[in-house]
């Protein structure tokens, strides 16, 4: 009779976790009824349970949702985190105006480098303006990514900054000064999520007077100081409710398509109208 490597009852070898078989063990996983070692240990309703037993189950299990069809996480909002070292490192490694250059949307160059409609999103034009979009992007982005879930809300950022570069562009001229004015930071976005906020509140039946009033202020101000690109913000605004709307207006069976279909259709209008401002420019 040869003996089991994990010690079955009526042999005579010792019971070894099998995950560490150089460790003896006497007490048993409750589902599987392996020896488990302690360090293999997990505890149960019953007994313990060991990790592979407990990753299976927790591997069955389905995903729990929010309200609006996101995975629910523990931990820190990622993607908000993500964009915001993206952000401080372009601060960082671009400082001069020369490195900045290629990255900077500038309505004239769009057309031939449209990648500019995104990257200049990630560029700021000092500090005070690196930290204020920064800020905002916390403060929004620690509540609505939780709620919309990591790939909604990154999308709704990516799209809106898209959005407000496409602002601008649509409301310069060839034949004015803003045609050549370059355009850096996140604002755009930043108003997007402003936007997708007022609309989620709305939708929980929650009072939106702050999120309103917020809105408000920065709108005067987009318009009253100087040097402030009112179109990025009206443009990352319109962008990030409407997508906000299809996110959390979507019946709860068909979410996830809903939400793939609105940002698609929504990022293929903001290129329709970039294509169709540069050609009757």
């Amino acid at each position: 009779m040869t003996a089991s490597p994990y010690g079955q009852a009526g042999t005579d070898a010792a019971p070894a976790c099998p995950r560490h078989p150089d460790r003896v063990s006497y007490v048993r996983c409750q589902r599987c009824n392996r020896p488990v070692c302690p360090e293999c240990q997990r505890p149960a309703p019953v007994g313990v349970q060991c990790v592979d037993c407990v990753a299976s189950a927790q591997a069955a299990m389905p995903a729990r949702r929010t309200v609006f069809g996101g995975r629910v996480r523990e931990g820190r909002p990622v993607v908000t985190i993500t964009i915001i070292v993206l952000c401080l490192l372009a601060y960082v490694v671009l400082r001069t105006a020369e490195a900045r250059t290629a990255l900077v949307f500038v309505p004239f160059a769009g057309e031939s480098e449209p990648y500019r409609f995104l990257s200049a999103a990630f560029l700021h034009g000092g500090f005070l303006h690196l930290a204020i979009n920064m800020y905002a992007l916390w403060i929004v982005g620690s509540v609505l990514e939780p709620a919309l879930g990591r790939w909604r809300f990154a999308a709704l950022y990516l799209v809106s900054a898209v959005a407000g570069s496409v602002g601008v562009l649509l409301f310069a001229s060839p034949y004015e000064l803003e045609w050549i004015t370059p355009v850096v930071g996140a604002s755009g976005a930043v108003f997007g999520l402003f936007g997708a906020v007022g609309v989620t509140m709305r939708r929980l039946g929650r009072d939106t007077t702050q999120i309103l009033v917020l809105i408000a202020i920065n709108t005067v101000i987009g318009f009253t100081i100087p040097n402030i690109a009112w179109q990025a913000h009206l443009g990352g605004l319109v962008v990030g409710a409407l997508l906000a709307a299809a996110y959390v207006y979507a019946p709860r069976k068909r979410q996830t398509a809903t939400s793939i279909v609105a940002t698609v259709v929504v990022a293929a209008v903001l290129v329709a109208l970039a294509v169709a401002k540069y050609a009757i420019s």
